[in-house]
């Protein structure tokens, strides 16, 4: 992913999403042979060689490179972007949080990646009889690690 194009303009951030964006998956038995440290680690080493790359780039701006789990796609994600860690382009509710083994360990122990039990789901019938109650979200974990010159 390090050296994958990185492109960090903030006038258009769906090019950042469409470029600095990764969807990384394990297929089956593999999840079990990788440790959370050792994934951390290989975050962490990633986001030390994107900082190099932007300070290569030049790029003057904040920066964020950041990782979550998506639960629904049974995937960890990560992409990088011309933002701070309270600007990052999720459409709904986010935890920026600086300990990346738990969303890791998440991952990897997910029996049923991508599976979403029908319990879970909302039922769009009970959230539009006219109450005034909404559903709480529980907000996404998201690693951040500042890879820009300000920050």
């Amino acid at each position: 992913m390090a050296d994958e194009p990185l492109v960090l303009e903030p006038a258009d951030r769906q090019v950042e999403l469409h470029t600095n964006t990764w969807w990384l998956s394990a297929a089956e038995g593999d999840r079990e042979s990788l440790s959370v440290c050792e994934v951390v680690a290989a975050f962490e080493r990633t986001a030390t060689a994107i900082r190099g790359r932007v300070r290569e780039l030049g790029f003057p701006g904040v920066a964020t490179f950041y990782v979550w789990h998506d639960e629904q796609a049974g995937q960890l994600r990560c992409s990088t972007g011309s933002v701070p860690p309270d600007g990052l382009p999720f459409g709904g509710n986010y935890l920026a949080c600086d300990d990346l083994g738990p969303i890791v360990e998440g991952f990897l122990t997910d029996s049923e990646p991508g599976f979403i039990a029908w319990a879970d789901l909302d039922d769009v019938q009970s959230n539009s009889e006219g109450t005034d109650i909404e559903p709480e979200n529980a907000p996404v974990p998201v690693w951040v690690s500042s890879v820009g010159a300000s920050g």
